[in-house]
């Protein structure tokens, strides 16, 4: 099982993304958390585009990025594909070299005088 962490990418129409949000909420195990993104796509595909989109050459999209173990990303795609087949959603994923969350700093004496 590869446990290297890698970062997940999804991008699916807006309509869709209450859907796609929900399932990530619900899944089990569950992730780490996740950040959602308006975007705009510039693929080939303007079938479904509005005349809008087709005008400016793109459309908007909503993206979903999550970092978690590569393992753990297999499998939310295979439940991503099983519970919510969608036509026009695209996703990659991208080794993660390193991953944390920033702690705040105690402030100090000396710092307290200095800004204060």
């Amino acid at each position: 099982m590869d446990q290297s962490p890698c970062k997940l990418t999804l991008v699916y129409p807006l309509a869709v993304e209450d859907q796609i949000v929900e399932l990530m909420l619900e899944t089990a195990p569950p992730i780490g958390g996740f950040t959602t993104l308006r975007a705009e796509g510039h693929g080939h595909d303007f079938s479904d585009a509005s005349l809008g989109e087709r005008v400016r050459g793109r459309i908007s999209r909503g993206m979903l990025v999550a970092v978690m173990a590569r393992n753990r990303a297999d499998q939310l795609l295979a439940e991503v594909e099983a519970k919510a087949p969608l036509r026009h959603l695209a996703y990659w994923l991208e080794p993660v070299i390193a991953f944390g969350r920033m702690a705040p700093i105690a402030a100090t004496r000396g710092d307290t005088e200095k800004t204060g």
